[in-house]
Parts: C-alpha cells; sequence; structure tokens
C-alpha cells in the first residue's frame, strides 16, 4: 500500500513558476515509476512527466517539454515538478501517481498510460492566469 500526497500547488500569473511536490509513503519500495497527470474539468487526464526511479530516468510531455523538469529525492521519497514559463493551459488539477514494479514497465512508450497506475494522490490545483 502506497500513499501519495501532492502540494505546491496555487495560483500564478503567465510566465511565473511554481514547484509541485509529491511525499509517498507507505510500500513506495513496490512502485518503479512515478508521475505527474493533470486533467482540465470534463477533459481527459494528460500526462506531464514521469521518472522511473530505479534509475532518475525522465519523460516528458510534449506541451510542457522545456519548461517543466522532473526530480526526486530518493531519501525523502518525494518526487518534484519544477513547473516554469506557466502558461494559462497548464491549469488544471495535478495529480501525482506510481506504478506498482513488475506489473508493467516504466519507458518512454509507457508512462502515460494512465490505467497503469495503481496509487493516486488527492490532487494539487495550479491555476495559471493573463
Amino acid at each position: 500500500q502506497v500513499q501519495l500526497v501532492e502540494s505546491g500547488g496555487g495560483s500564478v500569473q503567465a510566465g511565473g513558476s511554481l514547484r509541485l511536490s509529491c511525499v509517498a509513503s507507505g510500500d513506495t519500495y513496490t512502485t518503479n515509476c512515478m508521475a505527474w497527470f493533470r486533467q482540465v474539468p470534463g477533459k481527459e487526464y494528460e500526462g506531464v512527466a514521469a521518472i522511473y526511479t530505479g534509475g532518475g530516468n525522465t519523460y516528458y510531455g510534449d506541451s510542457v517539454k522545456g519548461r517543466l523538469t522532473l526530480s526526486q529525492d530518493v531519501a525523502k521519497n518525494t518526487m518534484f515538478l519544477q513547473m516554469n514559463s506557466l502558461k494559462p493551459e497548464d491549469t488544471a488539477m495535478y495529480y501525482c501517481a506510481a506504478k506498482i514494479a513488475n506489473k508493467y514497465d516504466c519507458y518512454s512508450g509507457s508512462w502515460s498510460r494512465q490505467h497503469e497506475y495503481d496509487y493516486w494522490g488527492q490532487g494539487t490545483q495550479v491555476t495559471v492566469s493573463s
């Protein structure tokens, strides 16, 4: 069992920055892939970024590549999403998610598959105004 808690969301102007955090607790050693998804009400979940926790490999959605940077503090079981040059279209609820190891892979072709993630946080709202 793994619990995920997001924080760091808020309201910023276009061009501003935020840093989201996701703290994992419980049986964190059973997971090998963590990701950020976002959702606008009525819209499909969109993969934002992911990290293979075993090796530190990172993956990004095309819409955020170059503006957002994902990192982790292994000792603290924490994943960060540094969000720079934010745009109004980044406005969404951001969710932290994790995959159970040896169930699905975590690589460039699979990281954004929502249904493969087993654990989800409560979400943190990001609002970017112009």
